[in-house]
């Protein structure tokens, strides 16, 4: 079970690090409180700029040799990946709001089932009987 738990864990991740990706071109930052105010070569950097230490906090917390650490980060970042599917629905009817593919949208709701899969996978390992 807990291979599956790690496997619906890293699968959920590579899809919202791949959505990061997918979001350059579909101007995310457009729709984002703090940065659709400024122009728009400020606002895309401004957006690739702060996923570098946001990605590089996630990736250390998640491969943190203190396994209650470890643990917490992948709890938190599989919760994340279901709330921030919600968001994109909820920014969907935004004037801006360019996520219209199947591609992005196989990857933003693509992690969010990933991240009820980690719940699901993590829920049946603590259930099951010790060996």
């Amino acid at each position: 079970m807990n291979q599956l738990k790690n496997g619906v864990f890293y699968l959920g991740l590579a899809l919202l690090f791949t959505h990061e990706m997918d979001a350059m071109p579909n101007h995310e930052w457009r729709v984002l409180p703090l940065l659709r105010s400024l122009a728009d070569s400020a606002g895309e950097a401004a957006f690739v700029v702060a996923h570098v230490p946001i990605f590089a906090i996630v990736i250390a917390y998640i491969a943190s040799l203190n396994l209650r650490t470890r643990t917490r980060a992948r709890d938190i970042a599989s919760a994340f990946l279901v709330v921030h599917a919600v968001l994109h629905f909820a920014f969907s009817g935004h004037a801006d709001y360019e996520f219209s593919s199947l591609l992005s949208n196989a990857l933003i709701y693509g992690a969010a089932l990933c991240g009820v899969g980690y719940f699901v996978a993590r829920r049946m390992e603590n259930d099951a009987p010790a060996t």
